[in-house]
């Protein structure tokens, strides 16, 4: 079994307990000091387990050292499980830098690269990040749209093969799969048409816990449809940066001379906490800290 690193944790109780209980543990996307306040207490407030989620560009923005002190410093103020994730991570050596620094979680992503390539990456992230206590997620199909600097064209997009799901797993070890059922980064054109045949398939051939990558602007039915058929972590993004951004947008317009950071940024953690305790309740995670 995996062991707890720090004040944070990994994921793997976290999903064990969401698998049993038919719930998903949310993961914010956060970008400073700010957002990852609102998302750790609001999930405090609703007494819910969290994963602090940092794409590539959060890193190099905040750098992984700052971005860990904020998160053990917000885990021994509040009294519930927090994991943090290094999300769309594409190579050994800055996984190795992020978890050094006190990362718990991380995500591979060498879903752009041929099975037997992605195979190997995976694997090799798998051997060092068990060394170190820290869960490993990957990716197998493609799912399209803008994240920070991942850009998939729709044409490339993928779905991903329920058999080949299988082989997957069994020969990395990984601790969690992030599935292609339909579901896009950033804002749809129209509303999302999941594969939930797809799904229950995939869930029926594995036994690790399913991850739902691209969760912004899809109904609340569909991602808790796809939480019945085995989904555990729901990737939360775009949802929170909108109202964030719009709040500042909208004080600026009334306050043209303001220069506060303290009090542009206020109404924008405020708009954002109500789409975070949306969002938790959407998983079914409150009450389950």
């Amino acid at each position: 079994m995996l062991t707890k690193k720090s004040s944070l944790v990994n994921t793997y109780e976290m999903f064990q307990k969401a698998q049993k209980g038919k719930y998903a543990i949310p993961a914010f996307n956060i970008h400073n000091l700010e957002t990852l306040q609102v998302v750790v207490e609001t999930a405090a407030e609703l007494k819910s387990p969290v994963i602090l989620a940092g794409t590539p560009g959060t890193i190099s923005y905040c750098g992984p050292e700052f971005f860990v002190s904020m998160a053990e410093t917000a885990a021994s103020l509040h009294d519930i499980p927090i994991a943090i994730h290094l999300d769309h991570f594409e190579s050994l050596e800055e996984v190795q830098r992020c978890v050094e620094a006190g990362f718990t979680s991380c995500m591979i992503d060498a879903s752009h690269d041929p099975f037997e390539e992605n195979v190997r990456i995976v694997k090799e992230v798998v051997e060092y990040a068990h060394s170190k206590g820290v869960t490993v997620e990957a990716e197998l199909g493609r799912l399209g749209g803008i994240e920070d600097d991942l850009v998939v064209d729709e044409k490339d997009a993928k779905f991903t093969n329920p058999a080949q799901a299988l082989e997957f797993v069994e020969r990395t070890g990984l601790n969690s799969l992030a599935v292609a059922i339909g579901t896009a980064h950033g804002l749809y054109k129209g509303e999302p048409n999941l594969d939930f045949d797809r799904l229950a398939e995939i869930n029926e051939r594995v036994d690790v816990p399913l991850v739902l990558h691209g969760a912004s602007d899809v109904p609340v039915e569909a991602v808790q449809r796809a939480i019945d058929l085995g989904v555990c972590k729901v990737n939360v993004a775009t949802d929170l940066k909108i109202p964030f951004a719009n709040a500042v947008k909208t004080y600026f317009n009334e306050n043209p001379d303001a220069n506060d950071p303290r009090k542009y940024l206020s109404p924008a953690k405020e708009a954002m906490k109500e789409v975070v305790a949306e969002k938790i309740r959407m998983c079914r995670s409150e009450g389950k800290a």
